[in-house]
């Protein structure tokens, strides 16, 4: 019987073309007898496994195994197979046994028999070695030879280093060395040239900061300025960096400055008012302006905002309050305020006689700077404590006070004993003038001084200067149930006022709300 034609089905029906998928393992005898062969060992039954008769078979037939591992005991290796193999499989792995033959422009998948046997199981990405390469694929390099090629990479770097380190202390480099450190000179050379100018505003930041832990800068307007100078100088060596908008950006650093600003110190509500209006100023920028105008215009505004809500503000409250200066009036102020020494001294300019009562209270003392100052220009002052304040209330005809802000309720936010003296003042129906710069005023509402205020260190009210002696509460921190309040501001009700004094005029306590609402229509507040 011819192996070519298997024979017919029982059925009495046509004869299906067998179609094979795979790899076939034919016959070593030659290679035109590799289909017949193929399909007659495919059609006869396995004496081993028990196959089914040839009549029950697929059309179809189930490739071999391409791993060696899995082939049967029986049949013969994969890279025997291969080996004996010359005829080329088509490219889509799919033949008829009648034009399998004469197709000799397929190229064959398989790979060589070397490439099997480093590599078993990895067969489909490779080609016979008899068959053209259209396509080099470059092999990628194991983990292993990548883990060698790191340590490789960092070894080098740290020879370098040690011979770079070398070289320096000995200070006689090698052959190559003068060159390599020439080039790290001018490299570091470059990257200080490099670093923006803003890394150095850092330290100017940092000293206005200190100066408010010491004590050095106080008053509203005197931290205040001194804050707006700092931004003034931030933005003068601002660059924008890459990537970054110069609004966005520069927001964030200041809001930088201003996290230190407040570990130093808390910020007062003046000092917040000038960080709102710059920080409006800053996002109403024009995206058309480019980054040296935006910065001169921001300079500008820092230095207009403290010409004319501060310098001038003041100039214009001592005009008005000098009309409430008269012959022969006892004048009493509390602490230091800026503007209270303006108008008390325009006054003795102007040639009216009248005497300065200084009150004073621990643990600042902040009238004595004050006193000393008065004197220094020849006016008659007298200075006392808080504690008699009323046995020297009789002789005064007017109280002038500063403030550190005015609430929208008319409440004054001043440092703390300006209640007690305002009390007092209006017990015996003395007016109380207060004098503050209508940036200074907020729109909170704030009816004692225990809800919000700032702390002070308490070991300053524990101590007395000059008098040793009086160490009763030397180790008060060692009492559980002893504690210590300094109270820096305190809240005095708008009914012991009598007139605030703003650069928009002389107006009554009821009317702070007015100048409130003028603020957000000229949008420097919000």
């Amino acid at each position: 019987m011819d192996l070519r034609r298997p024979p017919r089905s029982t059925s009495g029906g046509v004869e299906p073309k067998i179609r094979q998928v795979g790899f076939v393992t034919p016959d070593v005898s030659g290679p035109s007898e590799l289909p017949a062969v193929a399909a007659a060992a495919a059609l006869q039954p396995g004496p081993a496994d028990g196959s089914p008769p040839a009549s029950d078979l697929s059309p179809v037939m189930i490739p071999p195994p391409r791993h060696a591992d899995h082939l049967s005991p029986g049949s013969p290796p994969a890279s025997e197979a291969i080996l004996a193999s010359s005829a080329p499989q088509p490219s889509s792995m799919r033949f008829d046994a009648a034009s399998e033959l004469g197709d000799d422009d397929s190229r064959s998948m398989a790979p060589s028999a070397g490439e099997l046997e480093t590599n078993k199981g990895d067969l489909a990405d490779t080609q016979n070695e008899g068959a053209p390469v259209s396509i080099s694929q470059k092999q990628k390099p194991s983990k292993a030879e990548r883990r060698a090629i790191q340590e490789a990479q960092r070894a080098a770097k740290a020879a370098a280093k040690e011979a770079g380190l070398s070289g320096k202390s000995t200070g006689a480099p090698s052959g190559a060395n003068p060159a390599v450190s020439k080039q790290a000179k001018s490299a570091k050379a470059s990257q200080k040239k490099d670093v923006p100018p803003a890394v150095s505003t850092v330290t100017s930041e940092k000293k206005v900061g200190l100066h408010y832990l010491s004590g050095e800068v106080s008053g509203g307007n005197g931290r205040c300025i001194a804050m707006l100078l700092s931004f003034r100088e931030a933005i003068k060596d601002y660059s924008t960096p890459p990537n970054k908008t110069l609004s966005r950006d520069l927001t964030a650093k200041i809001s930088s400055y201003v996290s230190f600003f407040i570990e130093c110190r808390p910020l007062s509500i003046s000092m917040g008012n000038a960080i709102r209006f710059l920080k409006n100023r800053i996002a109403k920028l024009p995206l058309t302006l480019s980054e040296s105008e935006a910065k001169a215009s921001l300079q500008s505004d820092i230095d207009r905002f403290i010409n004319e809500k501060i310098v001038v503000a003041d100039q214009v409250i001592v005009s008005h309050a000098i009309t409430k200066v008269r012959d022969g009036d006892v004048l009493l102020t509390y602490g230091s305020s800026s503007v209270v020494e303006m108008i008390l001294d325009h006054a003795h300019k102007l040639g009216r006689k009248f005497r300065v009562i200084v009150v004073d209270s621990r643990p600042k003392l902040e009238g004595q700077g004050l006193l000393r100052r008065l004197v220094a220009k020849g006016i008659n002052c007298t200075y006392t404590h808080i504690n008699a304040v009323s046995y020297i209330m009789h002789e005064v005809t007017r109280v002038f006070l500063g403030a550190s802000s005015i609430l929208s309720n008319g409440t004054v936010y001043s440092r703390v004993g300006t209640a007690s003296v305002a009390m007092v003042a209006h017990a015996l129906g003395i007016p109380v003038l207060v004098c503050c710069e209508a940036y200074k005023f907020h729109e909170r509402v704030q009816l004692d001084s225990i809800c919000a205020n700032e702390l002070g260190d308490p070991d300053v009210i524990s101590k007395v200067p000059g008098r040793a002696d009086l160490d009763h509460l030397k180790n008060w921190t060692d009492k559980e149930n002893l504690q210590l309040l300094n109270l820096t501001y305190d809240a005095t009700p708008s009914d012991y006022v009598s007139m605030i004094i703003t650069d928009y005029g002389m107006l009554p306590p009821t009317s702070v709300p007015v100048i409130v609402r003028e603020y957000r229509k000229e949008q420097l507040w919000v």
